[in-house]
């Protein structure tokens, strides 16, 4: 059973965001961005800084 503010909570929009810890309860990704990924799919990576 999902509870809210723990495993989702309702945006201004009125859409359902999953939460971090409902996604690591179900264990895997599901490849859809979702904001709060802990495994950050579709996340843009930050370009390494090289040292001279």
């Amino acid at each position: 059973m999902l509870q809210e503010n723990i495993d989702y909570y309702i945006n201004s929009d009125g859409n359902f965001v999953f939460t971090e810890a409902y996604h690591l309860k179900r264990g895997h990704c599901c490849k859809n961005r979702c904001l709060h990924c802990p495994w950050q799919y579709g996340k843009s990576k930050e370009p390494k800084q090289i040292k001279k």
